[in-house]
């Protein structure tokens, strides 16, 4: 098993999404121990660049040397990284309803026509092979339900944007009302610990597992 984590939160191994996601880190390796654990700062990411907008409005990538420079030489870095691993792990806040915007530039790098995702009549078609993917969120108020609930566009997307490369296996775990103070804190972690120790893979190896 190899796992890639993504973190997305400028507090990096400080913040609340990636304490979450350590949890369910932890129980991928009491099913396998022995699996690697790639972490890879979304935060340091650079925006995309000319050669890369340039190569993805083109019908062809280049073969003048350009794809290994600047994004695009990142962008495929990513894009391997992605296809080594065999579970994914997005450690992620909400801000201001949706993802990050490190994590947005992760997306950008990563859904790339021609490498991730082919343009065919049926519209575009993911080129990754299925595997499961983990997000774990955290927001200061709480979202999916209820009259005071926030909007809700990370969850939505997330599972659109990951489909358009292939990865449809995508489980959402969230620690919500961080802002709320110590107790409010306190109860949303204890809410996610039972979502994920409910989770198959809390339930040691099983097929999902030891097919990777």
């Amino acid at each position: 098993m190899n796992i890639l984590r993504i973190i997305c939160s400028p507090r990096g191994r400080a913040s609340e999404s990636y304490r979450l996601s350590q949890t369910v880190v932890d129980q991928l390796l009491a099913a396998a121990p022995s699996a690697a654990v790639v972490d890879m700062d979304a935060t340091s990411l650079p925006l995309v660049d000319t050669d890369y907008a340039a190569t993805l409005s083109a019908r062809q990538d280049p073969t003048d040397g350009r794809q290994n420079r600047g994004t695009l030489g990142r962008s495929s870095d990513l894009i391997q990284s992605l296809q080594d691993a065999t579970h994914i792990v997005i450690a992620t806040p909400m801000h201001n309803f949706t993802v990050p915007a490190s994590l947005k530039t992760w997306i950008d790098h990563v859904v790339r026509v021609r490498s991730t995702f082919q343009i065919t009549a049926r519209g575009k078609e993911g080129s990754l092979q299925d595997r499961p993917v983990y997000v774990a969120i955290s927001s200061g108020g709480d979202f999916g339900g209820g009259a005071d609930s926030q909007p809700d566009f990370l969850t939505p997307y997330l599972r659109h944007v990951l489909g358009t490369i292939g990865l449809r296996n995508v489980t959402f775990f969230s620690v919500q009302g961080t802002a709320r103070g110590a107790d409010a804190l306190h109860e949303a972690r204890a809410r996610a610990q039972s979502e994920i120790a409910a989770h198959p893979f809390a339930a040691g190896p099983h097929p999902e597992l030891a097919a990777a």
